[in-house]
């Protein structure tokens, strides 16, 4: 089959592959080719189990796989004969040397520019798909234009806006698609040639162009918008429980309002994932760099309560448990950072189970997708967590439930049935205020919600 153009995307990551496999599904025309260095997950990405949980991704990846989806390890090949190179490969934060802990890492997105150059024989349209730091773009064009052959590339931003879990949807019906390029004639052509590829399913009104600086700082600006709203509703949900006020009527009440809207205003143990801390991180970093300081520390304050409202989780648990969590059997529902996903990165589930391994908790979790992650992820503790699939297997003989994650299959459990089973006195820590707490309580219960009164019995 002729295709009119060929995409390859570098990185078959939560960003990389379900893009892919959408643009593949809405354009039989284009031929799309997803790489990675892993060949285990691209053997994954070429069965029948993903390696990414996603609700929809299987249907979308089956229609397309084989005919104008490929997925391969030949970085090389795929880079030669593609017009187009999306770049989703990782940019954790720096764990080392200048900015470490706050700075991205682009060590990876440097060695993928350079291997774009050096297996090109003719200019291309180069598109960010991670998140970078603002004006990463033109230190990519930098590396890819000095190259002595005459070859010109033009680099363009295309921040994804993806929320796991809805990735699907956010794709297929997105808010906006938001391109960025240089402002000369090679670049907007460039950038509305990647605007037509998307306006062949999404309106065009939604696909939103931009100078290219313009479009790496709107990916961190949206990402610090959302949690600091997440932080603000869970700094007053603190406030909530020692007023007796109700953090969900205080939310519905403000999200009335046509200035502020409903969204993300919903008290919780706290924020996960793998972009917002560490986008507001890098951009702390970006601030300080140019010295504003002020602009830093206001942006840093957003991660700092999200960790105070961790640790305030696992000290309700304490305080309300005997001031003792030692040698109990404690049930932790949900592991992933949010529901209908695997991914555990910055997990709070992850920061409570730690805590409470540090008080000689006996930890055991239970989580519908994430089990193998939070394996992976607390290979290091040992015997100190085990690790069941069936909630109730995990909730019988503890001493207290902490729920940290909002799976819908939690809100449906025998909780009558939980309860026969535990230690008595039975808690019930709801992190994510997704259970009916009058009902617990009634069944015998002490429950601790998010941001409201806690219903006891001792």
């Amino acid at each position: 089959m002729s295709f009119s153009t060929r995409i390859l995307c570098i990185g078959a990551g939560h960003v990389g592959g379900p893009t892919m496999a959408v643009i593949a599904d809405r354009c039989p025309h284009v031929r799309v080719t997803v790489t990675d260095i892993n060949k285990q997950r691209i053997d994954a990405w070429n069965s029948n189990d993903l390696p990414i949980y996603e609700p929809g991704l299987d249907e979308v990846v089956k229609r397309a796989r084989g005919r104008n989806l490929f997925f391969s390890t030949d970085v090389a090949a795929g880079i030669r004969e593609a017009d187009i190179v999306f770049v989703s490969v990782n940019t954790p934060t720096k764990a080392f040397g200048e900015g470490a802990g706050r700075a991205a890492d682009l060590q990876y997105w440097e060695k993928t520019a350079r291997e774009i150059l050096a297996h090109s024989d003719r200019g291309k349209i180069v598109v960010e798909k991670s998140t970078l730091p603002v004006r990463t773009a033109a230190a990519m064009a930098r590396i890819l234009n000095s190259n002595g052959r005459g070859i010109r590339f033009q680099v363009l931003s295309n921040p994804e806006f993806l929320a796991e879990g809805t990735a699907m949807r956010d794709l297929e019906q997105p808010d906006r698609v938001l391109i960025g390029s240089e402002e000369t004639p090679e670049g907007i052509a460039a950038r509305r040639a990647v605007a037509d590829l998307y306006a062949t399913w999404v309106p065009r009104e939604r696909v939103i162009e931009s100078n290219v600086w313009s479009a790496e700082l709107s990916k961190l600006t949206a990402n610090a918008f959302l949690a600091q709203r997440l932080s603000s509703i869970n700094a007053m949900s603190a406030l909530c429980e020692r007023t007796e006020a109700d953090i969900d009527e205080v939310a519905y009440a403000i999200g009335t309002d046509s200035r502020i809207g409903p969204k993300f205003l919903k008290a919780s143990v706290g924020f996960g994932g793998s972009c917002f801390k560490k986008d507001i991180l890098n951009l702390v970093y970006i601030a300080q760099s140019y010295g504003l300081r002020e602009v830093a520390e206001y942006w840093e304050a957003v991660v700092r309560m999200n960790e105070w409202q961790q640790a305030r989780f696992v000290r309700t648990m304490l305080a309300n448990m005997f001031n003792t969590v030692a040698g109990k059997r404690i049930a932790v529902l949900g592991f992933a950072f949010k529901a209908d996903t695997g991914d555990t990165r910055e997990s709070p589930a992850m920061t409570v189970t730690r805590a409470l391994i540090a008080e000689r908790a006996r930890v055991v979790i239970t989580d519908p997708k994430a089990l193998a992650n939070a394996r992976v992820d607390l290979q290091d503790v040992g015997d100190a967590v085990e690790f069941d699939a069936d909630p109730y297997r995990a909730a019988q003989g503890a001493h207290a439930i902490a729920v940290t994650t909002e799976w819908a299959v939690y809100k449906t459990l025998d909780y009558k049935r939980i309860y026969d089973a535990m230690e008595k006195p039975a808690f019930v820590f709801d992190g994510r205020n997704i259970l009916d707490h009058r009902a617990l309580f009634e069944i015998g219960f002490n429950v601790f919600p998010i941001g409201k009164t806690p219903l006891k019995h001792v």
